[in-house]
């Protein structure tokens, strides 16, 4: 593998190492829990550039990079794009029914606040 190979592979934690207080702390935030929203109504990647948040780049970035170190998403680089997916299937074997659960009520929250 050469150096630019490398580069472009993110580090993501193994199934075995996503903790529980990581994905909640993760989930805390209301634009990391607005990017999960997206990725979960998406059902499929989505670039990163397809997020429309109301923060400067780097701070884009780090949202992506707990909601990534933390285990929620799995992100890729796609030739020039960076891909991310949510970890669904990984924090359901871990965490029965915290993802939906945590989705359910962000949606519901969004009804009553008026879209947040």
């Amino acid at each position: 593998m050469n150096a630019a190979t490398s580069r472009r592979e993110l580090a993501h934690p193994e199934r075995t190492e996503i903790r529980l207080e990581g994905v909640l702390h993760a989930l805390s935030d209301p634009l990391r829990l607005r990017i999960v929203r997206e990725l979960a109504g998406a059902d499929r990647e989505l670039a990163c550039s397809h997020f429309d948040l109301p923060v400067t780049k780097s701070t884009t970035t780090h949202h992506f990079r707990v909601l990534r170190e933390s285990g929620v998403i799995r992100q890729v680089y796609r030739g020039t794009a960076k891909m991310s997916g949510l970890r669904g299937a990984d924090l359901d074997a871990l965490f029965p029914g915290l993802l939906g659960s945590v989705l359910e009520a962000a949606d519901a929250q969004a009804g009553r606040l008026g879209g947040i």
